[in-house]
């Protein structure tokens, strides 16, 4: 007896975006991705990473395409509505409130999330239990965290929300190895717990060693998806140079 087929955790079929008058910079993706795995999107610069996951997280309106959320169509929804809907996003940049607290940032997280089925005690238990080094220090502002520490508490933000989905855009931009692998182990931590996970980053070496596959993108274009440990440095050196000139 055969299986009913999975329905992909986020599914996007024809999806284009772009600024303005300007031509396309996401130019017609395709992906379906599994429940609980980890997708890591890269790269070279100026391949249209950022812009991808921008669209997806609702903050581009896409000129053309479908993105669904576990079977349901998001595409017309705000970002807020999106949130609602399962799929959670945490920017490289200003994803937490340096001036408040751990705690005041986590209370603002839910603030506007009443209806949203999972939120709330039992879920901010599981997020706490994720993130130990966040939950033991609630008084202490945020600003005053290091960087990879800043990046928990962004994953914990999001987390609070009991997301289907959670989009990361380069969340070791700017970090030291040390807290890149740290900010690693806290991704595969979040998969682990049963969310599936879009990962665009641009340190390739650290994407490859937690991902389930990776998809390159080349001028806004799918130019390869593979199991991660099918990608050699060959294969990359070709997809990000040599097909991108």
């Amino acid at each position: 007896m055969s299986m009913p087929p999975v329905t992909p955790a986020l599914s996007v079929q024809g999806l284009r975006a772009g600024y303005g008058n300007g031509g396309d910079i996401v130019c017609g993706i395709d992906i379906d991705q599994a429940p609980e795995t980890v997708l890591a999107v890269i790269g070279p610069n100026g391949s249209g990473k950022s812009t991808f996951v921008k669209t997806l997280a609702g903050l581009l309106r896409p000129r053309a395409g479908i993105i669904a959320v576990t079977g349901r169509d998001v595409t017309a929804l705000s970002p807020a509505r999106r949130v609602m809907a399962g799929l959670a996003y945490v920017p490289q940049e200003a994803n937490v409130f340096g001036n408040l607290t751990i705690r005041e940032n986590l209370k603002l997280a839910t603030e506007f999330l009443r209806g949203r089925p999972g939120v709330g005690p039992a879920q901010r238990e599981l997020v706490m239990a994720l993130f130990p080094e966040i939950a033991a220090r609630p008084k202490l502002l945020a600003g005053n965290l290091s960087g990879g520490q800043r990046q928990m508490l962004a994953f914990a933000c999001a987390l609070l929300a009991n997301p289907e989905v959670l989009l990361l855009d380069e969340p070791s931009a700017g970090l030291s190895p040390k807290f890149v692998g740290e900010t690693m182990e806290a991704v595969v931590r979040v998969r682990e717990s049963g969310v599936t996970v879009l990962l665009v980053e641009q340190n390739v070496a650290a994407a490859l060693r937690i991902a389930d596959e990776v998809m390159v993108l080349v001028a806004g274009r799918k130019s390869l998806r593979a199991p991660a440990k099918d990608i050699s440095n060959a294969d990359l050196a070709d997809l990000f140079f040599a097909k991108a000139g």
